[in-house]
């Protein structure tokens, strides 16, 4: 089975019309995208789209031998004209099938948003799943004893969650190529766009990309120990959470424990974990050693070593000069080099967050300065460690190792 993406846009299409943000001005030249619709071996067109025909030219594919055209969304703006001898696009019912006269079976899947999902077996027996814009599979995605899709393609930076999902079913494999479409502007285009669709184990193509369903695509590498730093709201732990959204299990360990009596605190809390999937797992501890020795365990979101290290240094008595000198620092170092060690010997999938201290404002006290000293050390160890390093910045985040 042959897919012709002849669009992998929003359905307004990038650069959206009149809009004068900073992504859409960079959508310009081969990083302009038309609204998302897929061409089946010539034969069935998902999405009808303005300028499909002119879009299957460039291409290098007519639509003439088009047997079937599906909409997958509702469309809110004016009708689009269908082009010359294409037959009535319309819907399939959620659940009903429809064979069409090329050979292809066509399955309507229930979302759990308006829309509808398309499931696509060839003549070949290859199996390509097809979701709207905004949408993701209403319950598990997957149907018992069928074998993983060998193409999918999704929004995959609006709803990862769907990716989860499947892949918990087993409907995506190892092997599943998954290829993010309606694409929007909520995502830079370009370095950005690539390594967000990377973090969710899925690559982006161009306009007009030809695809083979089945064909052998290397699958994005994800890192799997992962160092995320930045300041004080930088955007540093939304940048670790969204690295791992499209997994589907995650235990979130948070490292700050309960502070009874500070709303403010409370607030942070609530508002990380309202931000959180449903489906993620919260550990509160500092005992990181035996969750990163446990290999057969979920992936690892550890929120932050700056936390860790307050917990460490209170645990030795290393805020007081005297007991730092006498034993203090040597107690310490033990601690930070136990966790180095865990981390360097894990088997899980971990993405951990630490504040970047160095470049402020040189603390007043002694005990201060021990504290930044001992962060950027116990930073610079664990990066040495990972084998992927993001510094994040006013909500940027730039790719130190990779």
């Amino acid at each position: 089975m042959e897919l012709t993406l002849l669009g992998t846009g929003t359905p307004e299409g990038l650069p959206r019309p009149g809009c004068p943000c900073a992504a859409c001005a960079l959508c310009v030249g081969t990083r302009t995208r038309a609204a998302t619709s897929v061409l089946v071996d010539g034969a069935l067109l998902l999405d009808l789209t303005p300028g499909a025909v002119l879009a299957g030219a460039r291409a290098g594919h007519s639509l003439a031998g088009v047997r079937q055209v599906l909409l997958t969304h509702p469309h809110d703006g004016p009708p689009v004209e269908l082009p010359p001898g294409l037959p009535a696009a319309g819907r399939v019912p959620d659940g009903r099938e429809l064979a069409v006269i090329s050979g292809h079976r066509v399955r309507a899947a229930a979302m759990d948003a308006p829309g509808t999902g398309y499931e696509v077996t060839g003549p070949d027996g290859s199996r390509l799943l097809y979701l709207p814009p905004g949408g993701a599979p209403a319950g598990t995605g997957g149907r018992a004893g069928q074998r993983p899709y060998d193409t999918v393609l999704a929004d995959v930076l609006g709803r990862p969650e769907a990716l989860a999902r499947l892949r918990a079913s087993g409907a995506i494999g190892p092997a599943t190529d998954v290829i993010a479409v309606h694409l929007d502007h909520d995502t830079p285009p370009g370095a950005e766009l690539e390594r967000r669709c990377a973090a969710a184990g899925a690559r982006t193509v161009p306009d007009g990309t030809t695809v083979v369903v089945g064909a052998y695509h290397p699958a994005p590498e994800v890192p799997r120990r992962t160092l995320v730093l930045g300041g004080a709201r930088s955007g540093k732990s939304y940048e670790a959470e969204r690295r791992l959204e499209s997994f589907p299990e995650v235990v979130y360990v948070a490292t700050s424990g309960t502070r009874e009596g500070d709303p403010e605190w409370a607030q942070r809390v609530g508002l990380h974990r309202e931000r959180r999937p449903g489906a993620w797992r919260t550990v509160e501890t500092c005992e990181l050693e035996p969750l990163l020795a446990d290999a057969s365990g979920a992936p690892l979101l550890i929120d932050c070593l700056a936390l860790w290290l307050t917990d460490a240094m209170d645990r030795v008595g290393a805020w007081d000069d005297a007991v730092w000198a006498d034993g203090g620092r040597g107690k310490l170092a033990e601690r930070t080099a136990a966790l180095v060690e865990a981390v360097r010997a894990t088997r899980r999938t971990v993405v951990l967050v630490s504040n970047e201290v160095g470049s402020g404002v040189v603390p007043a006290t002694a005990s201060g300065r021990r504290f930044r000293d001992e962060l950027g050390r116990l930073n610079a160890s664990v990066a040495a460690e990972c084998e992927h390093v993001l510094l994040v910045v006013a909500g940027q985040a730039t790719v130190l190792k990779e």
